[in-house]
């Protein structure tokens, strides 16, 4: 009688440990999928797909890329409105632009809340007014993806390969579960009764419905137009919904891997779902080009943004004044 006690108890104890040999062992198949993909292709080939990029495309993939980055950044807007501080809206959107590009290259425990906990602290916000910015923007960028990702893989646009061991009809059935959670969450920020709740000490507190609506439509937007700047990178005659919807999948796939911007991930989701009607090394000379333009770019203007400001506020704790 006390076996399921004792057996639960020991998964309360080593739960931490469980997930870190989980997590070893998935990233060990991954790195071994990406070894495996990577000694089929011919790099030269790559290289010379990188260089055959019209400057035509990228005039078009740079505004997108920009248009995605002030999206996201709007997020942190919507977290101003939540929590009610009085942080100008401008501060809110340099915060949480260089806090997206350092996420997106080095993981969200060093640009989701270590930038924050940084940045806004140094405007005047207490620990719990950014940790709720910060989880309503998490809640934002996650319950867009659960309706349009749902919206695609019920769609059909998606066929993935036998190896992964999972059909059309399992895709299918996840894209009505995540379509499920994203109307879930409307329903409750529009008729429940509760609108706060305590987990582990924090006190996580249901949006208003106008805010919850502008979540989706602002994290739909977003992921969008991330799939749009694949889809003009993207050689050859591979519909918008298929390329997005691989994006979706790589997305995720990197997020619990846990490996920062799903670094090697995407690159093999892209080439195991499109190979076939694209070269690989042209997918993955696309895919290369979007980090360059979508990471890369924006992180050196994250990071120069970043060390003038600590640059300045150096300067103005020596002379007593405020840095704006």
């Amino acid at each position: 009688m006390t076996r399921p006690d004792g057996t639960r108890g020991w998964f309360r104890t080593h739960r931490d440990r469980i997930k870190r040999v989980a997590t070893g062992v998935f990233v060990c198949v991954v790195i071994g999928l990406l070894i495996r993909v990577g000694m089929t292709i011919e790099w030269g080939e790559v290289t010379d797909a990188i260089l055959e990029t019209k400057a035509s495309v990228l005039w078009l993939a740079v505004p997108l890329v920009m248009a995605s980055y002030a999206v996201y950044a709007s997020f942190d807007l919507l977290g101003k409105w939540y929590t009610g501080h009085e942080l100008p809206w401008w501060r809110c959107i340099k915060v949480a632009f260089i806090s997206y590009a350092f996420t997106m290259n080095f993981s969200a425990a060093v640009g989701g809340v270590a930038m924050r906990l940084r940045l806004y602290g140094k405007h005047g916000l207490n620990p719990g007014e950014i940790m709720r910015v910060m989880g309503l923007s998490i809640t934002t960028n996650w319950i867009g993806y659960c309706l349009l990702a749902g919206t695609v893989f019920v769609s059909g646009a998606i066929q993935p390969p036998g190896e992964w061991g999972i059909g059309g009809g399992p895709l299918r059935a996840i894209g009505a579960v995540l379509i499920a959670v994203a109307m879930a969450y409307v329903a409750l920020s529009a008729f429940s009764r509760q609108r706060s709740w305590k987990v582990r000490d924090h006190s996580i507190e249901l949006p208003e419905l106008r805010i919850a609506l502008l979540q989706i439509g602002l994290s739909v937007l977003n992921w969008s137009l991330m799939g749009g700047i694949v889809f003009i990178l993207m050689p050859g005659e591979v519909g918008y919904a298929t390329i997005l919807g691989t994006l979706l999948i790589g997305s995720v796939v990197g997020a619990v891997a846990h490996i920062p911007g799903g670094l090697g991930v995407t690159e093999y989701v892209f080439i195991t779902l499109l190979s076939p009607e694209i070269p690989r090394h042209q997918v993955l000379g696309a895919i290369l080009v979007y980090r360059a333009l979508y990471y890369l770019a924006p992180v050196v203007v994250a990071g120069s943004w970043y060390l003038l400001m600590e640059a300045r506020s150096g300067t103005s704790k020596a002379h007593g004044t405020q840095v704006a």
